[in-house]
């Protein structure tokens, strides 16, 4: 494997699509905007670090709704960061977060909670923006779309012009905010995730254990591709303590029809609006995922989780953000997994990125 020297990121040398010649050497590209970026200006990348600069632990969170509030919450009992910063349009607000939680420093870790302002985003490892608008009574997903859109096309690069570490997005739809993220903030690839499919693999493990009388702990299984409706279960892969599934059955003694496996998988799709629908809103699950992957960032314990990040030839797909399993370190997202799909698994995950695209065709990135 090579690394990419702009961004840090790992390619296969045999499957990259961008590479370049520089005083002899062949240098390998995640992606066409790094390439270009080292092609600019040779000398600032050859040699060069691709350890990040940024380690002082620090998060800020723009947007202090319910899932931003109940992240820094859990964050700060986590003891993963030093530093929290939040950032709200309505100051005032982010300020009363600020207070209740520093009433509590006395039972965790020491850590520096305030409010600020985007300045705020420099020397952050992470910026994780939960911020934008729900969707309202009537409103359709391509209207809620473009609203968010043109929030990030405001937002984002008053975030990276801060140059924090990585941007992480929450807001949904998710996949389709990340792409905007990418498109607008300029930074590669790998520094620009969403939280995707994390919430609904946890949702996917949490449903087959119960099914299966196991701690959720050891159920491995991924939900792959968009999240939301075109969301795929890689049913194929599903283990039990490293048993596959359809070993592991027989052991187990419970029905596992496809009408059961199903079930289970439309509670997974369905898990949100059910939710939303007893208390208008989802908050602790998402807040404890993005937790995850921020220890994962900080840590840089090379986790495997399934974010959201730009698809470039991972089974055909090009040109799109959604959730296959990669590997986290502190440069971001330091490689993708091929993991192995069968036919239809596969032909489901191209047709949720050709839903992503049909939404990105229709939104203004100008």
């Amino acid at each position: 494997m090579a690394r990419d020297p702009v961004c840090g990121m790992e390619v296969n040398e045999r499957q990259a699509r961008h590479s370049t010649q520089h005083e002899g050497e062949t240098y390998f590209f995640c992606s066409e905007s790094c390439k270009s970026r080292f092609e600019s200006d040779p000398g600032a990348f050859v040699d060069a670090r691709t350890q990040p600069l940024w380690e002082s632990r620090k998060i800020a969170v723009v947007g202090t709704g319910q899932v931003g509030a109940t992240f820094a919450f859990a964050l700060m009992t986590s003891g993963v960061a030093s530093n929290i910063v939040l950032i709200d349009r309505t100051r005032e607000r982010a300020e009363g977060h600020v207070m209740d939680l520093n009433h509590g420093l006395s039972f965790v870790q020491p850590v520096n909670i305030r409010a600020g302002g985007y300045e705020e985003c420099r020397g952050a490892d992470i910026v994780v923006v939960t911020a934008g608008a729900a969707q309202k009574p009537g409103e359709t997903r391509l209207d809620l779309v473009r609203k968010n859109t043109a929030i990030f096309k405001d937002i984002i690069p008053r975030i990276a012009e801060q140059e924090p570490g990585i941007i992480l997005v929450v807001a949904n739809p998710v996949d389709i905010l990340t792409y905007v993220a990418l498109k607008v903030s300029g930074y590669p690839m790998n520094r620009v995730i969403g939280s995707g499919t994390s919430l609904d693999t946890a949702r996917f493990s949490y449903l087959l254990s119960r099914h299966c009388t196991v701690d959720p702990r050891n159920v491995h299984a991924y939900i792959l591709g968009e999240h939301g409706d075109s969301e795929v279960a890689v049913w194929s892969q599903v283990d039990i303590a490293g048993v596959p599934l359809s070993d592991y059955c027989p052991l187990c003694g419970r029905d596992c029809s496809p009408e059961q496996k199903e079930g289970i998988f439309e509670q997974v799709k369905g898990a949100a609006y059910e939710i939303i629908h007893r208390k208008g809103y989802t908050n602790f699950a998402v807040a404890l995922a993005l937790v995850r992957i921020v220890s994962g960032i900080l840590r840089n314990e090379h986790s495997v989780l399934t974010v959201s990040s730009l698809v470039d030839g991972y089974y055909g797909i090009r040109d799109v953000c959604l959730s296959i399993p990669v590997v986290l370190s502190l440069n971001g997202i330091s490689r993708q997994i091929p993991i192995k799909l069968n036919d239809s698994e596969v032909s489901s995950l191209q047709g949720s990125a050709e839903s992503l695209k049909s939404v990105l065709g229709e939104i203004d990135l100008g």
